[in-house]
């Protein structure tokens, strides 16, 4: 009987120490290597952004009310004569219920060339209901330089509906479902001219890293240059590296292909807490910590009531009667509490510690701000 306790407790610490074994090895493993296109960008290789004004047609009377957007008039007469229709002076005063003014914005990737395809975003400048159903006129879309870079055209797909009864005068119901004002049109737009590029200029690229860091940057570099010989990159600032690529255009894209694919270690990305101060959302990276700091936390309501007395007198009194109000002013404090939280403490003991208190996001704002204030919060605070 006493072999079989001591070959149990025997299996009892074999089990254990593979437990702290297999711990051990987690918390010995690297950060998980992140391939170099996560990382960064190719200098030269961007969106470029179209903006475009026109008009949208075929609307069943949600259009805009062009007694107070008269541009969409003037717009239409415009149009109109370029179609060599010619209107009166008195057109000015024209009732269109059909019409919408518009913005059609699309985004140019980068190495578009004529004739490519692009899908544009069409959404109502004026103060039309709904653009369900109508047809983007041909518009033209320019980029920051002013120059045409797309022309779009077609029939708006709007993701909503919207239902109305009891008349058109506010005095009615009516049912919404998603936005009614703004629509896509996928393939909307045809690219007219290519937007040129600096790529490999000189037979150098440049790779831009998404966050500046001096660390990354040289962990980029240092893998680079382990792979295709030393001076291949060099890093130029905390964001911008210099690689050497190849002359020819096909075996510069070969070279950029695998280029990104290699895996690199990024740094550590420092102490940080973000908070949205509408929302009272709080998110912190896994780098903050505390100093040793004392928190209390307690909850204080105010309120007040009005408590209505009517004073009616007598019949044939001539009296008169009185309102009177009672006003009641109540205050409750709940208890409060105090946590201690040891200096070096991690995200995890951090969390803890605030929801022991029972702190809501809102007040973790501002409990947050004292700690920094305090120089408790080893961490950048951003409000957002």
């Amino acid at each position: 009987m006493l072999d079989g306790a001591h070959r149990t407790a025997r299996v009892c610490k074999l089990l254990l120490l593979a437990a702290i074994v297999a711990v051990a090895a987690v918390l010995a493993t690297p950060a998980k290597a992140e391939r170099i296109k996560d990382l960064a960008s190719i200098g030269g290789v961007r969106n470029n952004q179209l903006l475009g004004y026109g008009l949208v047609v075929g609307l069943d009377g949600s259009g805009d009310q062009t007694t107070q957007t008269p541009f969409t008039v003037q717009s239409v007469i415009s149009m109109l004569q370029q179609l060599g229709v010619n209107l009166p002076t008195s057109s000015s005063s024209l009732q269109l219920k059909n019409v919408a003014a518009v913005m059609v914005t699309a985004t140019l990737p980068p190495f578009s060339q004529p004739g490519q395809q692009l899908d544009i975003t069409v959404s109502s400048m004026g103060n039309a209901k709904s653009l369900r159903g109508g047809t983007l006129l041909m518009t033209p879309l320019k980029g920051a330089d002013g120059q045409v870079y797309g022309m779009a055209q077609g029939n708006v797909l709007v993701g909503g509906v919207g239902v109305q009864a009891g008349g058109g005068g506010g005095g009615g119901s009516s049912l919404t479902v998603n936005h009614l004002s703004v629509g896509k049109i996928a393939g909307g737009a045809t690219v007219e001219r290519a937007v040129p590029t600096t790529l490999g200029e000189g037979n150098m690229i440049k790779l831009e890293l998404n966050s500046a860091d001096f660390a990354t940057a040289s962990r980029v570099v240092e893998a680079i240059n382990d792979r295709y010989g030393a001076g291949i990159a060099y890093a130029l600032d905390s964001r911008v590296i210099r690689v050497q690529a190849p002359s020819s255009s096909d075996q510069r894209v070969n070279f950029i292909g695998t280029l990104q694919d290699m895996q690199v270690n990024p740094a550590e990305q420092s102490a940080k807490v973000i908070m949205n101060a509408r929302t009272g959302s709080v998110v912190m990276n896994r780098a903050v910590t505390l100093d040793t700091c004392a928190i209390s936390h307690g909850n204080l309501s105010v309120s007040v009531n009005a408590d209505t007395q009517v004073s009616q007198p007598n019949a044939l009194s001539g009296g008169r009667t009185v309102v009177t109000q009672n006003p009641q002013v109540g205050i409750k404090q709940d208890s409060g509490k105090v946590m201690l939280v040891k200096g070096g403490a991690s995200l995890a003991e951090v969390v803890k510690a605030l929801n022991a208190i029972g702190a809501t996001p809102q007040d973790l704002l501002s409990i947050l701000q004292a700690m920094k204030a305090a120089g408790a919060l080893r961490a950048e605070l951003e409000i957002i």
